[in-house]
């Protein structure tokens, strides 16, 4: 069984996707980047990037990273707070159900795992060992679980990919999976027609521009927004940002922070 901390952790995320109130998860990739976003008033719970942890040890993503090395980045983030974690696994590394007991045992109270357009019924019973390994291990573990119909679907009509987004969707929220994420450019009316089927509280998006504001989402019973491999990528904008002062002959801008 799970340890007390990890499984009032699970409780607590739970229960923020749960509430009326938008859950916003900015991702992190490392101990620092975890540290660093905990320490922002108002963060209630953490998410890791699949593409930014590979990215930051040389792999390209799509599970190119092994997963002892992804785990061992996901454990020490969770070590680095005291808020919950969930985690980007990405399609699950061959044994989703396996993968996530694996998290669950470094600390991990939530997951992403993509259904990469699998067979529905073998993308549904995935999610169905994943909620049978979370209730062995004793965490109410927040699967986040992904349909990639749009992300795989660029170029099929958009009625077409929210229609089987909502089937598949459907599919994995009867198979125990607390939430489901779309991961697209959802337009207002989308994003309605999803939460009407599923019911509210249910679907999670990714904060890309183009889709509604936080505030509106949370109008929409939308249960969490999180930022993917966006928030790595604003962090080495402003990297390079620097060094491009650098070489005109500046410096540090006055606005940064001693983080560390």
């Amino acid at each position: 069984m799970t340890d007390p901390i990890t499984a009032a952790r699970a409780g607590t995320l739970l229960e923020l996707h749960r509430a009326p109130e938008l859950l916003t998860v900015v991702n992190v990739w490392d101990a620092i980047s975890a540290q660093v976003v905990s320490a922002v008033e108002g963060t209630t719970a953490l998410a890791t990037a699949s593409h930014s942890i590979a990215a930051t040890l040389g792999y390209e993503d799509g599970e190119n990273i092994p997963l002892d090395l992804m785990l061992d980045m996901v454990g020490r983030i969770v070590a680095a707070t005291d808020l919950p974690v969930t985690a980007d696994l990405e399609g699950g590394y061959g044994d989703p159900a396996e993968t996530v007991r694996r998290a669950i045992g470094i600390g991990v109270v939530g997951a992403n795992i993509e259904d990469q357009m699998r067979p529905l019924a073998e993308a549904a019973r995935n999610v169905e060992k994943i909620m049978q390994v979370a209730e062995q291990e004793g965490v109410d573990f927040v699967l986040n679980a992904r349909t990639d119909a749009f992300h795989l679907g660029r170029d099929r009509d958009p009625a077409d990919n929210l229609a089987e987004a909502i089937e598949r969707g459907r599919a994995f929220l009867d198979a125990g999976a607390p939430v489901v994420f779309v991961p697209a450019r959802l337009d207002e009316q989308q994003v309605g027609a999803i939460v009407e089927a599923w019911g509210p509280q249910k679907l999670t998006m990714i904060g890309i521009p183009g889709v509604p504001s936080l505030a509106r989402l949370e109008e929409l019973s939308v249960a969490r927004v999180s930022y993917g491999p966006m928030s790595q990528n604003v962090a080495l904008t402003a990297l390079q940002e620097l060094v491009e002062e650098v070489h005109r002959g500046g410096g540090v801008p006055p606005t940064m922070r001693i983080l560390n």
